[in-house]
């Protein structure tokens, strides 16, 4: 059998064998206070009055009706609740202090699920506190027992920074105090054994579970003896070829919790898709409590289908989206309406920079340096800068990759340009839902190259608006995958007939296999990995 499952190398060495592959693409109160403050009065600011913005656009010499369809997202009010039972009096005072006094009705539901230890995927919309809900009893857990342990996992680097800070804000002068630290492989040599040794919360990613994680747990036998909750974050990305790796390594890590003698509960979150119970259940391998009644309010929206003007009616030409995203961005910088265009490209979003930057040197050139790009290849300091000055609202707009598409936090943003058609429509709905916090008002402009694809959603937005977000399928028993995660796993423990039965029709034939290979060996009803290192 041939391998074609076998992962791609990962950055740092880990060894030889089957885990050598990588997985498939403090504040003060006073200073914390402040910036709240700071960050209200230019979220005032900044919001967007879709009204006025698209009377302006309509006398702009750049506007040949190339509004083709306007819908309107309604207004959705807060819901709230109480939890059965009061939060302790340090981390009611903790959440106090960041501004959570109340919680909204899917927080309550997921608190109270996992105080009774259910495994819950929160799907709710995008800046509905969803961090939240796993956060608090998290914390709550830390209070009660202080040598409990959690595990975070999110699919990007990124993402892991964004929610250490997070993480960070909650610690301070009411007495709740914990280890939290990101582990991958930018973190240092130097940090790695203090982070095992005594955090409380890891922040992690799939890969580097898979590779420097399990395949060393009797380092970190502490830690997985005394894991209580272990968060998958953003659980749509983990589709396909990808998500089949990520569901094993799943239950590799629920091998290695039961070995250590622990059952820790999982929270998992996730953007908008038609099988969130069912894709959960799948990956984790557990059944999963689905918690969708979205509490959280929501302003009115207006989403634009904007297809650029027709330049050439026999070559059936148009006007260059990038052109027109330009020139929206502009106008949109001009308004101080702080704004995020979405492009398919690195290249694009660096033309669409300069496009920007140029135009908006001919009007006001004072305000060029306050457009950037944003896309994969920065080195992290480059892009936590940039995440920050949009955060403090020192960048009008940013036109990125669908690396903003997850859900780093950068504040408000009240206008959201999606330049070409994602590829799926629930990307597009994650993208359209980065725009707009709260009861603020919201705009969204799609704009379709002139594709075939791109120009039948233009053409037809009844059929984009009245369908659902697509499935998202894995198959975790597909048998190219099996075979390097049946290594993985036998060198990590020894597997048993009834855990290979488990894994699928095509396991014990990959067991066979693998023993003809003389890399497993059978004896006493268990395989045994028998390879050189790992």
């Amino acid at each position: 059998m041939r391998d074609t499952g076998r992962l791609p190398r990962i950055r740092e060495d880990s060894g030889r064998g089957p885990h050598r592959g990588r997985l498939p693409s403090q504040p003060s109160r006073s200073a914390h206070h402040a910036a709240a403050r700071d960050r209200l009065s230019r979220e005032e600011r900044l919001t967007v009055d879709v009204t006025k913005f698209l009377k302006a656009i309509d006398g702009a010499e750049f506007y040949k009706n190339q509004i083709v369809h306007r819908h309107e997202i309604p207004v959705r009010r807060a819901r709230y609740k109480e939890l059965s039972r009061p939060l302790p009096k340090k981390l009611a005072a903790v959440l106090g202090r960041t501004g959570i006094e109340r919680f909204y009705t899917h927080q309550v539901y997921a608190i109270e699920a996992l105080r009774d230890g259910a495994d819950i995927v929160i799907v709710t919309s995008t800046a509905s506190g969803k961090t939240l809900c796993y956060n608090v009893p998290v914390l709550e857990r830390f209070l009660e027992e202080p040598e409990a342990r959690a595990l975070y996992l999110y699919p990007t680097k990124a993402l892991a920074q964004d929610q250490l800070r997070v993480l960070n804000r909650y610690q301070g002068e009411e007495g709740l105090r914990f280890e939290a630290g990101t582990y991958d492989g930018d973190t240092p040599t130097s940090l790695r054994r203090r982070l095992r040794d005594e955090a409380k919360i890891l922040l992690t990613n799939p890969d580097m579970l898979h590779s420097g994680i399990l395949p060393n747990h009797a380092k970190w036998g502490a830690f997985f003896s005394r894991l209580r909750f272990i968060v998958v974050d953003e659980i749509h990305t983990y589709r396909g070829v990808f998500g089949s790796h990520v569901a094993n390594v799943m239950r590799r890590l629920q091998r290695i919790c039961d070995h250590y003698g622990s059952r820790p509960v999982f929270a998992a979150s996730s953007a908008t898709i038609a099988n969130p119970g069912e894709h959960a259940s799948r990956l984790i391998g557990r059944e999963m409590k689905v918690v969708d009644k979205d509490g959280s309010p929501r302003g009115p929206k207006q989403f634009l289908f904007w297809n650029p003007p027709t330049i050439d009616e026999g070559l059936m030409e148009r006007r260059s989206p990038n052109i027109e995203a330009a020139e929206l961005v502009t106008n949109l910088v001009l308004d101080d309406v702080q704004t995020i265009a979405f492009v398919r490209a690195r290249v694009v979003s660096e033309v669409i920079t300069r496009y920007t930057r140029d135009k908006l040197g001919e009007r006001r050139a004072s305000m060029k340096d306050y457009v950037h790009p944003y896309r994969g290849g920065y080195l992290p300091e480059e892009r936590r800068a940039i995440e920050k000055r949009l955060f403090d609202g020192d960048l009008k707009a940013v036109i990125s990759t669908n690396a903003l598409e997850l859900g780093i936090d950068v504040g408000a943003l009240h206008a959201s340009i999606i330049v070409g058609y994602p590829g799926s429509i629930a990307s597009t709905w994650q993208q359209a839902g980065r725009a707009g916090r709260g009861s603020e008002e919201a705009l969204i402009i799609y704009i379709p190259y002139n594709m075939p694809l791109d120009q039948y959603l233009a053409n037809h937005p009844d059929y984009f608006f009245g369908r659902s977000p697509e499935n998202a399928i894995i198959d975790p028993s597909n048998p190219h995958i099996l075979l390097g995660q049946m290594r993985a796993a036998a060198f990590e423990l020894p597997l048993t007939a009834k855990e290979v039965e488990g894994m699928g029709e095509y396991a014990p034939a990959i067991a066979a296999l693998l023993e003809e290979e003389r890399q497993l060996n059978f004896v006493k009803g268990r395989w045994y990995w028998r390879g050189e290192g790992y």
